[in-house]
This record gives structure tokens, sequence and C-alpha cells, in this order.
């Protein structure tokens, strides 16, 4: 596609947390189908936020990133979609008053159908079977049928895709996110709930602000941006064959970019700098996300960034951190050091979820609220001592009425797990659980804002 890079070239690598078709030509009936389908973002698009997450590197703005460990073939619906979207708004609209700066919203939507698994196999009952590896791949169910991997399911979810961004866009900028619907974005069963007579405290302010403002000649209709928003898409670029299949070459630049999500990230499991998945994010001009755990060194991450943004371009590189609470002290200041002796520009930021994934005594996988929370503690208490700007926050999340992380101001205990764990892979934080996050966070960064113009008089 260009002549330093072509989209095949990742083909040649080493190749992790990949199915092996059994049935080639069916895999290439559907790689030659997918290839000929519209591509489901633009370059337009993929450029715009590459822009707004350069604004975030520069300290001038906050990402929000956030939705489903693993999109479900079964549990799509538009209610599931408006129901997520909703509290990312409310989400957006807690860190914007709160940190006085805009927030990029990205959702963990509309692709994030394949998951890595620790293990290639799993024993249940004394059966063992291949992994669940996500509905883009194989079956949930318990089967060794269900397990088989079927590229079909690649048609599958593209067609969900589609849906997704059909509805997504239509919410953004068709009226539903309009400011003035701030109070309409609650979830129903989440009205009455502990913690949300904050959020309504919040809103308030926010319609008498909006009161004043038309009273002023400041409506919907006279300033665009109260009326809609930017939200984009995101996933993990782990089927590298769907991945290359939606690729595409911008007809006005005429560099290749990832047709199947406006952000794309490599995973923890799979940033290998030698290896498939940084051959083929390396040259697509989508924004990149790079998963950062515990046992990344820095010559490695200096390595990466040099692979994946070598123009040193703000916004192109996120490095998102899951180490786990009382561990981000261990290996975060290290990792920002490099970065700041190589004058790379990139966002930094948390996802608080993947490294404080337990198993209950009730045998569920969870996550303690009070671990998600002392973890972005961290990645702000560090980032203050190390001079950097913590940028964004990457959360597992739903709309759904879920009890799959404990804790909370709704207090989900042990007990509660079985109520609604709908999760097909990892446990994911409830409305009221992200709301108060949100509001975490922005008091975090209130408080940073308030200290640098202390600092500054």
């Amino acid at each position: 596609m260009t002549a330093q890079w072509q989209k095949t070239e990742w083909r040649a690598k080493e190749r992790v947390q990949m199915p092996d078709y059994t049935d080639a030509e069916a895999l290439a009936a559907v790689e030659k189908r997918l290839s000929s389908y519209p591509p489901l973002v633009f370059a337009g698009e993929a450029r715009k936020l590459t822009r707004a997450l350069g604004e975030v590197a520069e300290g001038r703005g906050f990402l929000l990133q956030g939705g489903d460990c693993a999109e479900s073939f079964e549990e799509f619906s538009a209610d599931l979609i408006r129901d997520t979207y909703k509290v990312m708004l409310q989400m957006a609209v807690v860190l914007t008053f709160g940190a006085k700066l805009p927030v990029v919203k990205i959702g963990r939507m509309a692709g994030q159908f394949a998951k890595p698994r620790s293990a290639p196999t799993e024993v249940k009952d004394g059966v063992e079977l291949p992994s669940y590896r996500g509905d883009i791949i194989n079956d949930i169910g318990f089967s060794a049928e269900s397990r088989i991997p079927d590229p079909n399911r690649m048609l599958q979810a593209y067609t969900q895709a589609a849906a997704s961004l059909n509805l997504l866009r239509a919410f953004s900028q068709g009226g539903f996110a309009d400011i003035a619907r701030v109070h309409s974005w609650t979830l129903d069963f989440a009205k009455d709930m502990p913690g949300f007579e904050r959020y309504d405290a919040l809103a308030n302010r926010i319609s008498e602000s909006l009161d004043f403002m038309e009273a002023a000649g400041v409506t919907g209709e006279t300033a665009d941006t109260l009326h809609r928003v930017d939200f984009y898409t995101s996933h993990e670029a782990l089927l590298l064959e769907y991945e290359e299949a939606l690729c595409r070459v911008d007809s006005t630049s005429g560099l290749p970019v990832a047709g199947s999500g406006h952000m794309i990230w490599i995973g923890d499991r799979t940033r290998q700098p030698d290896g498939a998945h940084v051959a083929f994010c390396r040259g697509v001009q989508n924004p990149i996300g790079l998963k950062c755990g515990p046992s990344i060194s820095t010559d490695d991450l200096k390595r990466l960034i040099d692979t994946l943004n070598p123009d040193n371009i703000p916004g192109r590189l996120t490095l998102i951190n899951r180490f786990g609470a009382g561990k981000v002290g261990d290996h975060m200041p290290k990792l920002i050091r490099a970065v700041q002796e190589e004058g790379r520009k990139v966002v930094w930021s948390c996802d608080p979820m993947h490294g404080n994934t337990i198993k209950a005594a009730s045998g569920y996988k969870t996550r303690p609220f009070e671990s998600v929370l002392r973890e972005v503690r961290e990645f702000f208490q560090i980032h203050a001592a190390e001079g950097s700007y913590p940028g964004g926050v990457h959360f597992e999340m739903t709309g759904k009425d879920v009890t799959e992380c404990t804790g909370g101001v709704r207090d989900v205990t042990d007990g509660d797990l079985s109520d609604r764990y709908h999760t097909a892979c990892d446990p994911r934080l409830n409305a009221s659980q992200s709301l108060e996050l949100a509001f975490l966070v922005a008091e975090e960064l209130d408080q940073r804002r308030r200290t640098r113009a202390q600092a500054a008089e």
C-alpha cells in the first residue's frame, strides 16, 4: 500500500492470540468478501481523532475511553447501545465540568469482538476445550463444535459493527447528545440509586447555566457544539485477517487507514516489537493505543514508540497503563522518564480494570471497585510527582444494570454477583460505579488544575 509498508506484511511475523482456521478456502472467501465491503470508518474521521488526541497529549484535553469487555452477538440491541452511550455522556459531562477541559469520547464499541486469553484451553467438569476467544472467532457455548473458529463470524461482526456505528452517529449528531438533555441521560433503573443525586445536582447547575446562556442568545441552534458531540469507536486489533480485509487507502492522502474503527489498540499480550500485531498497526494512519502492563521494559517501550510513531505526531499514540492497584509506583515512573528523555509526545491513559481482576469466594471473576479507585488515584499521584500529564482513563463498563464488580456506592457484595452477572469475559462497571469513578477523576483533574494555577501566581 506504500513503498515502506504492505497490509499483508504481518503474515510473515510471529502471530499470537489468533485462531488457526481449519478451512482455508472458507477463510479466503470471507476475507475476499470483507475486502469488497465499505469501510466502517473513514480517514477524515481518524485524522480528526488524532488531532483531538494531540490536544490531550499537550495537556489541553482529556480522554474518556470505555465500553464492553467483549461485544456479544446474542445481547446486541439498540437499547444496550443507547444505555451505554448515555452513561458515557454522563461521565463526559462530569469530567468536562471538573477538568474545565474538552473530553475526547471513545467507545469500546462497534468492533470489540475478539479477546486475548490467558490460556489456550479451559476445563469444565473434567472436559478440556479450546478457549472462547470472542464472538468474532468462536461461540461461548461449551462444546467442541462451538469452539471451532468460524471465519463467517467476521461477516456477522461487520454487520453488527455497521449497525452500531449507524446508531451512534445518529445519537451524536441528531440531537440526542444535546447538552440541554443532560437530565434525560440518567437511566430509568438508576434514578433512585445511591450516588445519582450527585449527578442530578451537577445536571441542575448545567441547566441553570444553559438558561442563562439562552437568555444571552446562545442556544443549540446558534452554537452547534451544544447540540452534538464527536463520538469515536475503538477496539483491540486482535484478529488481523479482519483488520487487513477492512484496511483501505485514503484517496485524499494516499495513506492506509484501518477501516474497522477510529482507534485500534495493541494488547499487552500482543505487543511484541517484532510481532504480527505491531507490524500491522504501524502502517495505518489511525490513532493507535498500546497496552502497557508490568512486563513491559523501557527498552521495549522505546522501540515500540519508534516503530508506531516514528514522526512523533501528537495524538498518534496512546499508552494505556494497566498495572494493578499498589503496583503503579513500581512500573510507571520509569516508563514516564523514558518517554520524557526521548522527548516523545504520547497520551498517558489509565486502565484500572485489567490489573485488578480476582476470583471471588463465590467462584465469579470480579474486580473490587476499591482497587479500581486506588489505581486511578495512584496514576494521578505519580504523574504529579513526575511532572507529566495524566491524559485519560480506559474502563470496561456497561449501561446494563449488572452486578459484576464488587463495591461502589451500591455496595455490590460477593453474594450479589450471581444476581446480574452477564459478561461473556471480564467483569464490567455498572452505571453507578462508572459515574462514581468519573467524579473521582474529575476531582483529581480539578485539584491538578488548582495546584498548577496557584504555582503560576
